[in-house]
C-alpha cells in the first residue's frame, strides 16, 4: 500500500525531515499489527519502510544482509525524497515555452526560469522535437547522454527503458565507454583477454588463507564499496578487518592516506600522481637485473618480453628504467621502490589496483605495467597473488553463486551505429561529422541536434563544465528525465519529474558479484507531486509514434517484474517472494575457492586467454597495428600533459575521488552532504604546509582556479594529504556567481576533456592542476540546492501548431524489430554496468574472454550464455 503524501505532508514535511521527526528503529525492533513494514532496496543497501496510519514514520535497515549500514541509506534516501530540489511538476524553459517553433534562446540555458506546464503539453512539445528532429536531420541527430544506469538498483532503469523506446522508433546515437574505467576497459582486452576491470576477484577465503601482502594502488575499498551497482550489502568489509587481524601486511601507494589506510593500518608510500607507471617499470626492472624475475613463468605464460624489456633496459631510448630514474619521477626514494619491488616478489603478495589510477593521461599504461610486473614475478593465476582491479567495485572478492538473476526489458538493437565516447561530448559537438577512432576503429561524430538525458546527471559527469556549457548552444532541444532540479535539469528545455525508486515498484539483485539474494523494491510512497516513473513517460511517448504495442509488450510494470523473476533461479514463487521483500540463492561451496585466472596458469593451452597469442601480452603487436602516437605497444611512463613535474610556481596537482556521503553527484542535495561540506560548499582538503604557504585555515572559502575555470569550495585541512595535491570530490551540483565561478565547489569546472589517448578516448580527469587561495569576495552562499524560479505562463502552447500529427506520421512505427534470444538477452542482461555496448566493439575472441566474467554477473544459464556467444558472433568486430 503507498502512503498518501496528502497526509504525509501535512505538518511541512521539510520542516519534520529537518527535524528528524523520522526515526531510525534497530534491526530487530518488532512492530505492532497496525504498523506497515515494507521492503525497498537501494545501491546503498536494503531496508524496510515503517508505515503507521498511512504515514512514513522511519525506515529500518536489514542486519541479516547488511552488516554496514551507512548513513546514505539510513537517512539520506529520505531526506532527499522530499527535497525543495524536487521537480514537482513538468517544467519548460521560459524562452522554450515562449517559442517552441522558433529561437530558443539557448544562451540562456542555466540562467532563466521555468513555466510549470501539465502533462499532455510537455509530452507532446517532446514528441515535436523529437519527431521534428528524425524528420529533418534523421535518427542520427538524437543523442542520448544517459549512459550510466546509476540512477537506481532496479531492472527498470530509465537508460534502458530510454534505449527501448528509440531503438522502436529508429534509434538514437549513443555513448560508448564510461568515465569509470574507460581506458582500462579498452586496453585490457587486448592484453589479458578480459575487461579486469568489471571482473571479479579471488574469493576472499583464498586470500585469507595465502596472502602475505596485500598492496592498495590507489585503491579504497572501504569507500568505494558503501555502494555498488545493482544493492549493496557491504559483506565483505568485515573479511577485510579480519585480514588484518590474521596479520596480513598492507602497503598503500597513494598520495593521501584513506579510510581503508586507517583501518587496515597500512603502510604509506606517498607518491606523485600519474606517475605509477614509472614505478611499476621501475620494480620490473629491478627484478630483472636482479634476476628475481620467473623466467619460466615468462616463457610458458606470456609474450613480448624482448620488447618490452627493450624498453625496460634502455635498448630502445638508452635509458635505463632503473629506481633511481624512477625516483625523479615518482618522488618515491629508490631504496624504498627496491625494497617494494622485493617484497612483492618474495612474499604471496595480492595488488588491488584502483579505477582512479587510470582516469589520467596515458590512463591505458598503468594498468598494463601492473598487470607486466605481477607476470615478469611469475604471480599470475595462483592463489592469493598476482594483481585484481576491482576488489573496491561490487565487494570484489565475495564467492559468486553462478545463478540466474531477474533481467530487465531488452534494449533491443540499436539501428544507429554512431557512438560517441563520453569523454568527447563537447569536441562531438562542437565538431559535427569530424573523425576520429576509438580502438583502432574509424569514426564520425553525428550532428547532433537533440539531447535526451534520463536518469544521468551530465553537467556533473562531463569534464570542463566552461567547455560543455558553450558547446551546448549548437543543441536545439535538450529533454532531462529526472526527479530533481540537479545542474542536468536546470540546463534542459523540457523537464520531465520521474519518481524516485520509493515512489514505484521495482526489483533488484545483491551483490554486484556475488548475485546470491533478489529484492523486492516494493512502493513505499505516492509520487511527489505529478512525478511519472520512467516506464509510464517513455510509454506515453511510444503511444505517440505508434509503438505502444512493442515497447510495452502487453505487458503492466507488474507483469513485467513477475515475468523477470520468473525467469531466474528465485527460489520462492513469486508471491512469496513480493510478500517477504527477499529470497536467497545459494553459492556452491566450489565458489569459495575461485582463484582469478587458475585455469589458464593450471593449463594454459587447454584454457588460453582470449589474446592474440593467447598469452598475456606484455607487448601488444595489436596496438602496434594501430599505430597510435600516444599509446605505444608496451606500458610506457610518459609524461601527462600537466603534473607536478611541469607544475608552475603555485600550482598544485588536483585529484577528484569519490565521495564518502554520496554517489557521484546523488546524495548532494541530502542533509549528509554536510559530511562533504563546509557552510554548504564541497570540500577540498589541504596538506597543512600548503595551506600555511597561502594563509588559508580550516573552514575559509578557497578559490581553486585554471585556465578552463574556478570552483569556490571549504577548506579542509588534513596531515593525510600529500603536499603539492589537493582533493575535490566529485558530485557537488553546479551553480555559478556572477562572475562564472562555481559557487558550490563542482570539480569539472577546472578538469580538461582532452582524451587519455586516441585508443580509448577516455577521461583524463585526474591529470590537473590549479592554483589555490583563501576567497575574499564571495557573492551568496550555495544556491546550487535550491530550485530554480519558476514563473506563471502568460499563454497556452499552440499543440496544433506543432503539427504533431503530420511528423509523427512520418517517423513513428514501422520499425519494428525482431530480436534473436540470444540478442535479448545480451541487451538485457549484459550492459557491463553501464551504457549498452555495441556488438561490434570488440572481436568475437574478445567477447569470449570477456563474457567469462560478465555471465557470471548476469546470471545466465548455459543454455543461454550459448546464444548470447551466436549473437555476439554474427555481430562482432571483424
Amino acid at each position: 500500500m503507498a502512503i498518501s503524501r496528502r497526509n504525509f505532508l501535512k505538518a511541512s514535511l521539510a520542516s519534520a525531515v529537518a527535524a528528524q521527526g523520522l526515526t531510525l528503529f534497530p534491526a530487530d525492533k518488532v512492530f505492532a499489527s497496525d504498523t506497515q513494514v515494507i521492503h525497498h532496496a537501494t545501491h546503498y543497501g536494503p531496508f524496510k519502510a515503517i508505515v503507521k496510519n498511512g504515514k512514513l514514520i522511519g525506515v529500518q535497515p536489514i542486519s541479516e544482509v547488511d552488516d554496514f549500514p551507512t548513513e546514505m541509506l539510513t537517512k539520506g534516501v529520505l531526506s532527499r525524497t522530499y527535497d525543495d530540489t524536487r521537480v514537482m511538476y513538468p517544467m519548460v524553459r521560459k524562452s522554450f515555452y515562449e517559442d517552441p517553433l522558433g529561437d530558443h534562446k539557448p544562451h540562456l540555458r542555466g540562467k532563466e526560469p521555468f513555466v510549470r506546464v501539465d502533462w499532455s503539453t510537455a509530452i507532446a512539445l517532446a514528441a515535436y522535437a523529437i519527431a521534428k528532429t528524425i524528420q529533418e536531420h534523421g535518427n542520427e541527430a538524437v543523442f542520448s547522454s544517459s549512459y550510466g544506469g546509476w540512477s537506481h538498483a532496479g531492472l527498470m532503469r530509465p537508460q534502458t527503458l530510454q534505449g527501448r523506446f528509440f531503438n522502436l522508433i529508429g534509434g538514437q546515437s549513443s555513448c560508448s565507454g564510461d568515465y569509470s574505467a574507460g581506458a582500462s576497459e579498452v586496453i585490457l582486452p587486448h592484453i589479458i583477454g578480459d575487461l579486469e576491470v568489471y571482473s571479479p576477484q579471488t574469493a576472499w577465503e583464498v586470500i585469507e588463507q595465502n596472502t602475505e601482502v596485500f598492496i592498495f594502488v590507489g585503491c579504497d575499498p572501504f569507500k568505494t564499496n558503501r555502494i555498488e551497482f545493482t544493492v549493496a550489502d557491504h559483506q565483505m568489509h568485515q573479511h577485510w578487518l579480519e585480514f588484518a587481524k590474521k596479520g596480513i601486511k598492507f602497503i598503500s601507494i597513494n598520495p593521501q592516506k584513506t579510510h581503508s589506510d586507517i583501518q587496515l593500518g597500512s603502510e604509506m608510500i606517498n607518491i606523485r600522481p600519474g606517475t605509477d607507471t614509472a614505478l611499476f617499470s621501475a620494480m620490473s626492472y629491478h627484478l630483472y637485473a636482479t634476476k628475481q624475475h620467473d623466467q619460466a613463468y615468462i616463457d610458458k605464460y606470456t609474450t613480448g618480453f624482448d620488447k618490452y624489456l627493450a624498453y625496460l633496459d634502455g635498448t630502445e631510448d638508452g635509458v635505463k628504467k632503473t629506481p633511481e630514474w624512477a625516483a625523479t619521477i615518482t618522488g618515491v626514494p629508490a631504496e624504498q621502490i627496491v625494497r617494494l619491488a622485493e617484497t612483492m616478489v618474495k612474499k604471496r603478495t595480492q595488488i588491488a589496483a584502483g579505477w582512479a589510477l587510470q582516469r589520467a593521461d596515458h590512463g591505458e599504461m598503468i594498468h598494463w605495467s601492473i598487470i607486466n610486473f605481477a607476470a615478469i614475478a611469475g604471480k599470475i593465476g595462483k592463489p592469493g597473488v598476482g594483481c585484481g582491479f576491482s576488489w573496491h567495485y561490487g565487494c570484489g572478492g565475495m564467492p559468486q553463486s553462478g545463478k540466474r538473476m531477474p533481467i530487465g526489458l531488452s534494449q533491443g538493437r540499436n539501428p544507429v551505429t554512431k557512438t560517441v565516447p563520453v569523454v568527447l561530448i563537447s569536441e562531438m559537438l562542437n565538431n559535427p561529422g569530424k573523425a576520429f577512432s576509438r580502438d583502432g576503429t574509424p569514426k564520425t561524430f553525428p550532428d547532433t541536434k537533440l539531447i535526451y538525458n534520463s536518469g544521468n546527471n551530465l553537467m556533473s559527469h562531463q569534464q570542463n563544465t566552461n567547455e560543455l556549457i558553450k558547446a551546448l548552444e549548437k543543441v536545439d532541444t535538450i529533454i532531462c528525465q529526472d526527479p530533481w532540479w540537479c545542474a542536468s535539469s536546470r540546463y534542459a528545455d523540457i523537464v520531465f519529474p520521474s519518481t524516485t525508486t520509493l515512489e514505484r515498484n521495482d526489483m533488484s539483485s545483491g551483490g554486484t558479484y556475488s548475485n546470491n539474494k533478489i529484492y523486492a523494491m516494493k512502493q513505499v510512497i505516492e509520487p511527489v507531486g505529478e512525478s511519472l516513473d520512467d516506464y509510464e513517460i517513455f510509454s506515453r511517448l511510444a503511444f505517440l509514434f505508434g509503438v505502444y504495442d512493442e515497447y510495452t509488450g502487453g505487458k503492466t510494470m507488474m507483469e513485467h517484474l513477475r515475468h523477470s523473476y520468473e525467469n531466474s533461479d528465485g527460489t520462492d514463487d513469486f508471491d512469496t517472494f513480493w510478500k517477504n521483500g527477499i529470497t536467497f540463492l545459494q553459492t556452491p561451496e566450489a565458489a569459495d575457492a575461485y582463484v582469478r585466472h587458475a585455469d589458464f596458469y593450471a593449463d594454459p593451452k587447454k584454457h588460453p586467454l582470449h589474446t592474440p597469442s593467447g598469452k598475456i601480452e606484455l607487448y601488444s603487436s595489436t596496438i602496434a597495428s594501430f599505430d597510435i602516437a600516444d599509446c605505444p605497444p608496451v606500458p610506457k611512463w610518459l609524461p601527462p600533459f600537466e603534473w607536478l613535474g611541469n607544475a608552475k610556481e603555485g600550482q598544485v596537482q588536483v585529484l577528484s575521488p569519490h565521495p564518502w556521503m554520496r554517489l557521484h553527484s546523488q546524495m548532494a542535495n541530502a542533509d549528509i552532504n554536510s559530511y562533504e561540506s563546509v557552510d554548504g560548499r564541497q570540500i577540498v582538503m589541504i596538506n597543512k604546509d600548503d595551506a600555511k604557504k597561502r594563509g588559508v585555515k580550516d573552514g575559509d572559502v578557497v578559490e581553486v582556479y585554471n585556465e578552463r575555470g574556478t570552483t569556490l569550495c571549504g577548506a579542509k585541512i588534513s596531515a593525510d594529504c600529500m603536499p603539492g595535491v589537493i582533493y575535490i570530490h566529485e558530485g557537488a551540483w553546479l551553480q555559478l556567481d556572477d562572475k562564472g565561478r562555481c559557487n558550490s565547489g563542482s570539480i569539472n569546472m577546472l578538469t580538461s576533456s582532452q582524451p587519455c589517448s586516441g585508443l580509448s578516448q577516455a577521461t583524463s580527469a585526474n591529470t590537473c592542476l590549479a592554483y589555490f587561495k583563501k576567497c575574499t569576495d564571495v557573492e551568496s552562499a550555495n544556491k546550487a540546492y535550491e530550485p530554480p524560479k519558476v514563473v506563471p505562463s502568460t499563454n497556452s502552447v499552440d499543440i496544433w501548431s506543432l503539427q504533431l500529427g503530420k511528423r509523427l506520421k512520418a517517423v513513428g512505427g514501422g520499425k519494428k524489430q525482431t530480436q534473436s534470444k540470444g540478442e535479448e538477452l545480451f541487451y538485457g542482461s549484459c550492459t557491463l554496468c553501464h551504457a549498452a555496448p555495441h556488438p561490434a566493439d570488440y572481436t568475437i575472441g574478445q567477447w569470449e574472454g570477456i563474457t567469462k566474467s560478465m555471465f557470471p554477473k548476469a546470471g545466465l544459464s548455459a543454455a543461454d550464455q550459448k546464444l548470447v556467444l551466436e549473437f555476439l558472433e554474427k555481430n562482432a568486430k571483424k
